[in-house]
């Protein structure tokens, strides 16, 4: 299992617009082979910088995706509100660490 970690830095006033195209492109993306889980989230103290947090079977099966026709398709929508390209990171889990209060 992966996660992908990708930021976008939205232009101020925009974020609503913003909001309703990535709701929309976290449901095409759950269909999508080998998506397991994600989330969006934006930074409390900085409201236009947004993560979305995705968790992939492997790495081929986010490359599939990154390279879909639905994802090149809600990128362009969603291309207008951002200030810079977003940032993506892969990340391969190594260790896993379980809170000791959960034992």
């Amino acid at each position: 299992m992966i996660r992908v970690i990708i930021e976008r830095e939205i232009a101020q006033g925009l974020e609503p617009f913003y909001q309703a195209a990535i709701a929309d492109l976290l449901d095409v993306m759950a269909s999508a082979p080998g998506y397991l889980a994600g989330e969006s989230l934006a930074e409390i103290h900085r409201p236009n910088h947004y993560v979305v947090v995705t968790r992939w079977t492997n790495e081929a099966a986010w490359n599939r995706w990154f390279h879909s026709p639905e994802r090149q398709q809600m990128l362009n929508t969603i291309r207008p509100f951002l200030q810079r390209d977003e940032k993506i990171t892969l990340l391969q889990q190594l260790i896993y660490h379980r809170d000791e209060k959960s034992t």
